[in-house]
């Protein structure tokens, strides 16, 4: 029996979980019209084979027609969710898993123009600015609709096999009733009384306990300190707690601390890179030290060492590491096999957070097979036969390339210009609050250098290199350099400066500058604060109508507090057409795209973020050499088979390019290339 506090046992009511780490609720935004279809129940066996206890699912589970999910969540409400559930449920049960799903209505945090076009509804009459309508405030006919949809969405999750569920009440329409902060009614649900802005949360456990039995799983995900002025403190949270508790409707507390109102409130909740992991841990091990119910809690807690801490500590009984898991769905089994220096880890890029709030999909910025299990594996199987391979680029996509080549037992070599691995992750990593994003390439390389691969540093590979070692396959991961070209004069422009050399320190920041970001993306930010912190005026300007789209909420939050001092502004739909000498200072031809309109303005400096161009030239010397000619079989790389493409059976190996080394895009893309490439060869 080990002694690790992560693998011991938990008993939570007759269920008995079989070590301390689970998955909290979230929505990865994989349903398909609302249903956990195949994707769905992929992505959650895939971290049920690696291991955890407990599968908390969704984030939530609408459970009425006026709570129309904002990204993509499950519809509790239809019927037809149960044989989904069943589905899910039974595949997670297979590997030793229990299942559980937060069930909600969102009330404000929601919006009248998606779904059946219902007026949201809150015991608020105020907009929730993250989600910006304006609720109806709440009748006593929707309390009475509303605490019936939530016992028929129980009952529902009760017949799909599932072990139990989790009610949302932290920032959704309960909590919105328990706070003074978003509870304007009067009368027996009023703010007034503590009992009273209590009476609906407890009205719906009510509920649901008549209709699924004392058996049943029941918990509450919620907060217990709103760490805002006027809303509930902690001593407010911990008399909520004792009252959860008087009757034994409730099983479990998973605790949470902050709100999630708008973007910086929810990145206080929820940590991105650069701050501090389980940060909130010990606020949690102060209320199971006055509550007798079990307590989770998750809140940045990325690695094994923290989670340890935060069981053997006794602040939990339960450790969420949901994050960690969409980076590496097989911790637990990494525990208990002995290889924690396997794992790969969570960076706090919070790519997947930002993605599901701009109504895309939860992805990892690196691991591609997450999200995408029925195509990608998590883990390589080894190739029929060795083949040596060539990589020409030490960069996220090239390291990826070699790290799964080697893993399928292939002879690896890779070539990089420069002293060290990294590409651009070296630029993102001079922020110290971006520091982690080196977690990237350090884990890559620690599983090539095991795997025997061989790096050849310092080496500015041309394609007589390359052919001297006589590769079978040669992959182009050479990146690409900055664009320097404006869109106007299709010209480099030979007085403005890229973003790169601002943040790599080749280039001071002068005393007035414009950095023209065109890319929106983490450069043009990273260097605007480089310019700021040096003291610096500083105007970012975009040719969008908002500023740095790329970066998303989470991530913006703390570029945004370190720039809200300094003398930045933010100039939005006007577009950089040229560059010229005026004396001793820049002159800029501004437009803007929506009229003729053009002024001037001077600056001491210009600073251009406009992606990159490819560094290409060794793959075309090569092309000519190779037996595909370079071509990629798109259907083959999309279905996950292997390429097959001949076009010049005189040459000697197949050659591919990766990531920016084919066009600007991001660490993710360059990832998943080598990913859905290599796999196969």
């Amino acid at each position: 029996m080990s002694q690790d506090p992560l693998l011991q046992p938990f008993q939570l009511k007759h269920l008995t979980l079989k070590n301390r780490i689970m998955t909290t609720s979230h929505e990865p935004a994989y349903p398909e019209d609302g249903m956990p279809k195949e994707r769905y129940r992929a992505y959650h066996e895939e971290r049920a084979k690696g291991g955890i206890a407990l599968a908390m699912t969704a984030g939530s589970a609408a459970v009425a027609k006026d709570s129309p999910p904002v990204f993509n969540n499950i519809l509790a409400y239809k019927d037809e969710v149960v044989p989904y559930i069943q589905d899910l449920t039974d595949s997670c049960h297979e590997h030793g898993c229990a299942v559980m799903i937060q069930l909600t209505h969102l009330g404000r945090r929601t919006t009248w123009n998606k779904g059946d076009w219902l007026p949201s509804v809150s015991s608020s009459k105020h907009r929730e600015p993250a989600h910006r309508a304006f609720p109806k405030l709440i009748e006593d006919w929707d309390i009475e609709r509303i605490i019936n949809d939530f016992a028929d969405a129980a009952q529902r999750m009760q017949a799909g096999g599932m072990d139990g569920i989790e009610l949302q009440v932290y920032g959704h329409l309960l909590d919105q009733f328990w706070s003074p902060l978003t509870n304007d009614l009067t009368g027996p649900y009023g703010a007034d009384t503590l009992e009273n802005r209590l009476r609906f949360p407890l009205e719906v456990l009510g509920a649901i306990r008549k209709r699924v039995g004392k058996k049943f799983i029941v918990g509450f995900r919620y907060t217990a300190d709103e760490m805002q002025k006027g809303g509930i403190t902690e001593e407010d949270g911990i008399e909520i707690t004792k009252r959860l508790e008087i009757d034994g409707k409730l099983d479990f507390l998973n605790v949470v601390r902050g709100r999630i109102q708008t973007d910086p409130a929810m990145t206080e909740a929820i940590p991105v890179q650069g701050m501090p992991s389980g940060h909130q841990i010990d606020f949690a091990g102060r209320i199971k030290k006055i509550s007798k119910l079990p307590i989770f809690h998750a809140s940045r807690i990325p690695d094994v060492a923290t989670a340890r801490h935060a069981i053997s500590s006794g602040s939990l009984d339960m450790v969420g590491m949901t994050r960690a898991h969409i980076a590496d769905p097989h911790i637990v089994r990494k525990i208990i096999e002995g290889r924690e220096e396997d794992i790969r880890p969570c960076v706090g890029a919070t790519y997947c957070l930002d993605r599901i709030y701009q109504a895309g999909e939860a992805l990892c910025i690196h691991n591609a097979a997450t999200g995408r299990e029925s195509t990608m594996p998590h883990v390589i199987s080894p190739a029929p036969m060795r083949k040596k391979i060539v990589i020409i680029g030490a960069g996220p996509g090239g390291l990826e390339a070699a790290r799964v080549a080697s893993e399928r037992g292939h002879d690896v070599t890779v070539l990089e210009a420069a002293n060290d691995a990294g590409g651009q992750v070296q630029l993102t990593a001079k922020s110290p609050r971006r520091q982690e994003m080196m977690s990237i390439i350090d884990w890559r390389m620690r599983q090539c250098e095991k795997n025997g691969v061989v790096f050849q540093f310092n080496t500015y590979a041309e394609r007589d290199d390359v052919m001297a070692l006589s590769p079978e396959v040669v992959i182009v991961a050479t990146g690409g350099i900055p664009m320097m070209q404006l869109f106007e004069t299709k010209q480099d422009q030979p007085h403005i400066v890229s973003t790169w050399d601002i943040i790599s320190g080749e280039v001071i920041p002068a005393d007035h500058i414009l950095i023209y970001d065109e890319s929106g993306d983490h450069p043009g930010l990273q260097a605007a604060e480089i310019a700021a912190k040096s003291g610096s005026k500083v105007e970012i300007m975009t040719p969008d109508r908002t500023f740095a789209p790329e970066v998303m909420a989470m991530n913006l939050v703390p570029y945004m507090r370190a720039l809200q001092d300094k003398d930045v502004t933010f100039t939005v739909a006007r577009r950089l057409q040229d560059v010229s000498l005026d004396g001793n200072k820049l002159l800029a031809k501004i437009g803007t795209d929506y009229s003729g309109h053009v002024t001037e303005k001077r600056y001491d400096q210009v600073v251009l973020n406009y992606g990159t161009q490819p560094l290409d030239e060794l793959y075309f010397d090569l092309k000519n050499f190779s037996k595909n000619k370079g071509a990629v079989d798109y259907d083959a790389l999309i279905y996950g088979q292997m390429q097959t493409s001949l076009r010049n059976p005189e040459g000697h190996f197949d050659v591919y390019r990766i990531g920016d080394a084919v066009s600007s895009r991001n660490t993710h893309a360059a990832i998943y290339d080598a990913l859905r490439l290599l796999k196969d060869i």
